[in-house]
């Protein structure tokens, strides 16, 4: 018998309930539509989206069929000024700026400035600096609350200090927010997937004072309770009966010397060949949660040694399993790809309902 949870991970776009009555949203660097589904599901109208890479944007077309819709950087959408008069009276921003120069699996410092090539080849970008862009287009905007969700590397290092700056430039454009934004992981929130990401949640100046708390001796920043009571679903609870044969492959027959202590290919290699290949072929075990899924290399599981299956990936990511993926390429990954590239939808759910209670609905 499954957990009961707010939201259901394993579900089906065809069978979703829209209400659109909680708010009006607009998704920047919107992806598949991770985030998008997830407003959605808490009972918020997406009315668009800005993307970059034009097979993404084909698919969340296809899934989505937005009211309005831009392909192109977001250092020209900011600039536009044929933007429709409804954008300007929006009750979230939504946004996920590109996070590999803080990704703890990146380069980090050495990237930073650095102009980058995504995966797809659409125009090079100087990564770090996107997430101002998107500031830039609040400010331009005035939405009532802006939500920015990042790798959790941005709270390490001397990636504080990018933090900082990220806090200020939300100050100059008319929002209060906390300094030290929120840690907040997918697994708590009855998503079945271990990963972390920050999120800044800014409320803008003029609706902000009822909702101001004292946070500590040298801050005062809106109250937002994002504490989520949903039990932990571990891998084996969901998981398709039969993996994805594949043991005629290197890393298929690397499978069967496996044990109960490897979390990586790279582990057995190790062991075995002395060999160091394969830390990003992570191995999923029934009991644990899963880890993070990224847009790398595939996932195995333990149970039967195989390749995790499309629909293990789907629901792991809070995936709708009738997503319309339109064949976008020619890889076997590209699943997940989607979800390692995407916030859960289910996570982004439980955040909008926070906002909407605490916030938004004492509003109205």
């Amino acid at each position: 018998m499954k957990n009961k949870h707010r939201f259901n991970y394993e579900w089906n776009l065809k069978d979703a309930k829209f209400t659109k009555d909680k708010g009006k949203v607009f998704s920047c660097f919107a992806c598949g539509g991770g985030s998008t589904m997830g407003y959605k599901l808490a009972g918020f109208d997406v009315l668009g989206c800005n993307e970059i890479d034009p097979k993404m944007y084909a698919a969340y077309m296809e899934n989505h069929k937005p009211k309005y819709s831009y392909l192109e950087p977001i250092q020209t959408f900011k600039l536009r000024k044929d933007i429709p008069e409804e954008l300007y009276h929006l009750d979230i921003l939504d946004g996920s700026p590109p996070c590999s120069s803080f990704s703890m699996a990146g380069n980090r410092e050495k990237d930073w400035g650095k102009e980058k090539v995504f995966r797809e080849g659409q125009a090079e970008q100087i990564l770090d600096t996107l997430f101002f862009d998107f500031i830039d287009l609040a400010k331009e905007l005035q939405p009532k609350v802006v939500v920015a969700e990042n790798v959790a590397g941005m709270m390490m290092g001397t990636a504080k200090e990018y933090v900082k700056k990220v806090y200020q430039s939300f100050l100059d454009a008319g929002y209060q927010l906390r300094i030290e934004p929120y840690l907040l992981d997918a697994s708590d929130m009855g998503v079945p997937q271990k990963r972390k990401r920050v999120f800044f949640i800014a409320l803008r100046n003029d609706i902000a004072e009822p909702f101001m708390e004292q946070v500590d001796m040298f801050q005062t920043a809106p109250k937002l309770d994002l504490h989520f009571n949903e039990e932990k679903i571990t891998f084996g609870e969901y998981r398709c009966k039969d993996g994805i044969d594949d043991t005629e492959t290197e890393r298929g027959k690397l499978m069967e010397f496996r044990i109960k202590s490897d979390k990586c290919c790279s582990d057995i290699n190790e062991r075995v060949h002395n060999k160091f290949s394969g830390f990003n072929a992570m191995i999923r075990h029934d009991e644990e949660v899963c880890g993070t899924i990224t847009s790398g290399e595939t996932d195995r599981r333990f149970y039967d040694g195989k390749i995790c299956t499309d629909k293990d990936l789907l629901k792991t990511g809070s995936y709708p399993l009738d997503y319309n993926f339109l064949n976008t390429n020619n890889s076997k990954s590209i699943v997940k790809y989607f979800i390692g590239m995407s916030v859960p939808p289910v996570m982004t759910a439980q955040i909008a309902t926070k906002i909407y209670e605490q916030w938004l609905s004492k509003i109205y």
